[in-house]
């Protein structure tokens, strides 16, 4: 996602996501999905969803999942370093009336070096790059390594203290969640053939919050599907409700701004990108007006640990 605009909404996204990843009701629905079939987890959380009469799930409950959640992202993110991929980013810029006017394409390679998350263009507007372009590119992926590999002992203890306090914080915004919002168990659905919890979440009245960054909370509402064996998000759907102000001049985020994530299990051992699709209306500097449809797939999917079997669950589409 390139704008500012985008990485707003991401980082509600970002935050959900992580609370998605434990809300799993213990025990079995009453009427699964048809055809869906989910394995056995390994583990399960210590805690147990009872929702109310209406669906409803308490504060507190939320937040032990929250807590949980935290544990299991944390595994996720260590083995989807091992894995490479190919991201396609197609951005349709809108007109007024909400017609097409122009439409933009790059295809990148995602890959993991020294643990640091690094794209490499490899197309544009579906198009291979020129020679020259390609150059750059690798050029640009060589100076990571040798920065990374180069890097002194005090600068790399100094990067990954603010990798944890980074971390600390994104913890503390999420935790909040569980106070920002009241949530509702509506069903079950099969996605990819699992079958998952399908979970609301609205802003809770009266809420107030407690971190600067939380504050952009109330302006959302979402909808979250959760694998029911193994407590992972496979989708999520985010609108904006209200219009979000980024600093004084910076940005303003209108009402009715979406975004719709989804997930994938691969080689039945971690969870990948599979679809995001953000809708956005917004201006910049209270000037230039913002109205993009952008779509990401992801695919082809490889181990690339020279221990372990390469392999590809993606195809091209």
């Amino acid at each position: 996602m390139r704008s500012c605009l985008c990485v707003l909404l991401a980082l509600v996204v970002s935050a959900l996501l992580v609370f998605a990843q434990e809300v799993l009701a213990q025990e079995q629905a009453p009427n699964d999905a048809p055809g869906a079939t989910s394995p056995q987890p390994a583990s399960v959380p210590p805690i147990k969803l009872e929702p109310d009469a209406s669906g409803r799930v308490s504060q507190e409950q939320f937040r032990e999942l929250l807590r949980y959640a935290q544990d299991r992202e944390v595994e996720n993110e260590k083995r989807l370093r091992d894995y490479t991929y190919i991201e396609r980013e197609e951005v349709r810029k809108l007109d007024g009336e909400g017609r097409v006017k122009k439409v933009e394409t790059w295809t990148r390679e995602v890959l993991e070096v020294y643990g640091e998350p690094v794209e490499r263009l490899i197309s544009k507007g579906d198009k291979p790059l020129s020679a020259e372009e390609a150059k750059k590119e690798e050029e640009k992926i060589q100076k990571v390594i040798d920065k990374r590999k180069n890097e002194p002992e005090s600068d790399r203890r100094k990067r990954l203290e603010k990798e944890e306090k980074e971390r600390e914080e994104a913890r503390k915004f999420v935790l909040e969640i569980a106070d920002a919002f009241n949530f509702r168990l509506v069903g079950s659905e099969a996605l990819d053939g699992r079958a998952t919890w399908v979970i609301e979440g609205e802003p809770r009245a009266g809420y107030h919050a407690k971190e600067r960054g939380t504050r952009i909370l109330s302006k959302f509402k979402g909808r979250v599907w959760i694998d029911k064996a193994e407590g992972q998000w496979v989708k999520l759907d985010i609108t904006a409700i209200d219009t979000i102000s980024i600093g004084w001049f910076l940005a303003r985020v209108h009402k009715g701004s979406r975004i719709v994530a989804e997930q994938t299990k691969v080689n039945d051992e971690v969870w990948l990108p599979k679809h995001v699709a953000v809708q956005v209306d917004a201006r910049l500097a209270l000037v230039k007006s913002v109205n993009e449809d952008i779509e990401q797939t992801f695919r082809d999917y490889k181990k690339f640990r020279a221990d372990t079997k390469i392999t590809v669950v993606g195809e091209s589409h």
